[in-house]
Parts: structure tokens; sequence; C-alpha cells
């Protein structure tokens, strides 16, 4: 048990320094459910498959567009994407329940589909991270680009970024 708990936070600390160039001081929310709280099963893939209402605050002004990632790390075939969101405006405060903001180029997710696929976990309970990049430029990326671009093309533009974790359980 130490050594998953070891490797998923190895995991998560290595994408804060890939991406980091600062702290995390844009911040992101949801009414939804709350930080480590269960994510509603209208969200998954088990009930409406919509995507929550995300709240985002504090991108710095320098930021040129935001993107946004949800993945669940604790898949069985390793790091998981459900959404891949970018070239948001950098005034972007909120992301309405089942909805992209005006502008925003989505990619391909790993069931694989474009745009938000929820929560769906083989067994127990996984964790998803909604994560917000606030980018000193706009991705150069076709729609339906897969996250190893996202991932290259943010590489050295995050200037702050933010994460809202919930937890879902298989139904």
């Amino acid at each position: 048990m130490k050594a998953i708990i070891i490797v998923g936070c190895t995991i998560a600390a290595a994408t804060l320094v890939v991406f980091g160039a600062g702290g995390a001081k844009v911040k992101i929310s949801s009414p939804a459910f709350q930080e480590g709280g269960t994510i509603p099963e209208k969200f998954s893939k088990n009930g409406q498959n919509v995507n929550p209402e995300l709240r985002i605050e504090g991108a710095p002004a320098e930021a040129k567009s935001l993107a946004l990632i949800v993945d669940d790390p604790d898949a069985p075939v390793g790091l998981f994407t459900h959404w891949l969101v970018w070239n948001m405006n950098p005034k972007t405060t909120e992301i309405t329940e089942n909805s992209v903001p005006k502008g925003a180029v989505q990619g391909t997710n790993d069931f694989p589909g474009r745009g938000y696929d929820g929560p769906q976990p083989p067994s127990g309970t996984h964790r998803y991270y909604f994560k917000i990049f606030a980018l000193d430029r706009m991705l150069d990326l076709k729609s339906g680009a897969k996250r190893r671009e996202v991932d290259a093309a943010m590489r050295g533009h995050v200037i702050e970024q933010g994460e809202l974790m919930g937890r879902y359980s298989k139904k």
C-alpha cells in the first residue's frame, strides 16, 4: 500500500515539476462537489455523463489562455484522461454544466472520444483531478489532439496551475 501511495505522489509531483513555472495560485472549484468529495453520479458515465459546473478564479493577468485536463491516476492502465480543453479565454471564470467555453478546443480522451466522458471506474474508488493551467500562449493544436500532444504543447508555457480532486466509486 505504501508503494502505491508513493508512486501516486511521485506521479503528481512529476506533473507539477514538468508543467509548473509558478505556484498553484489559479483556483478551480465546483458547486457540485467539494475538494476530495464524491462526484455525483449525474457527472459519471453511469449517469448523464455531463461535465460538472466548474469555477475558475485567480488566473494571472499575463495569461494568454487556459487549459483544462481531467484525469484519473488510479486507472488500471495508468493515468487515464477524461477531458482535454484548451485555448479558453483567460478571463473565463465558469464552465457551466454540460458545456464548453466559447472558442475553446476539445481533444480526444482515453475512451476514446472527443469532449468530456465522466468517471467509470472498473472497480473500487478512483480519484479524478480537474486541473486548470494558465498559459503564456494559445496552443497551436487541432481539435481532437491527444493528451501527449497537449502535454508537449503546454510544456514550458504554464504560468500557474490549480486542481480540484473528486472521488467516484464503481456502482
